[in-house]
């Protein structure tokens, strides 16, 4: 293995640390010394990859909140032009990804807190893709009489706030599937829409 692949292997070694650090102690109560004893790494092979806890949150929750923005992207991409086929589909997706990568999906809802302002700025921009793609599906239902609800914008708030939750209860070892989850939130959509 060359002196590349270890240093990757390395930086995913911390990476992972990190997350799983984040998602058990959260922020204030992971340390760099915790991070590099989960990674099997001295605290100096740490400080290589970042500077301080904070980067490595901002490095987490980016990469997270773009992956969570290209699941659902992705999977309209497939979608039809009715808006409780898009709700359903994006609805799906947001809810599945958050099944499929629950550590970074509960760091993500529960650590953004912690950042200081500009870098909060920075991270909302995919978040806030997002809820545009959400509020752009609804609207649009709402528009076109597909959904009921006099109240778009909340609506859609209540949607996302509803989908985010997951990440608080999923375990992987629960009665229900991905696809159970994923399905039964996207029929808790429409209802919340008024989809008729």
């Amino acid at each position: 293995m060359n002196d590349r692949s270890n240093s990757r292997d390395t930086r995913d070694l911390v990476f992972a640390a990190t997350l799983a650090a984040f998602a058990e102690r959260g922020f204030h109560g992971a340390s760099m010394r915790d991070i590099a004893k989960r990674a099997g790494v001295v605290s100096s092979n740490v400080y290589h990859y970042s500077q301080s806890k904070s980067d490595l949150l901002v490095e987490l929750l980016k990469k997270a909140n773009y992956d969570h923005l290209n699941a659902v992207e992705w999977a309209l991409s497939a979608a039809g032009t009715a808006p409780a086929e898009r709700l359903h589909t994006a609805v799906g997706a947001y809810v599945g990804y958050i099944v499929d990568h629950p550590l970074e999906a509960l760091v993500a809802h529960s650590e953004l807190r912690y950042l200081g302002e500009d870098d909060r700025k920075r991270l909302v921009v995919a978040r806030d893709r997002l809820e545009s793609i959400f509020e752009n599906i609804v609207d649009e239902g709402v528009r076109t009489g597909a959904f009921t609800t006099p109240h778009g914008h909340g609506a859609t708030r209540a949607v996302l706030t509803m989908c985010s939750g997951v990440a608080q209860w999923y375990r992987s070892d629960g009665p229900l599937t991905r696809d159970e989850i994923a399905a039964q939130y996207a029929d808790y959509a429409l209802g919340v829409v008024g989809a008729c």
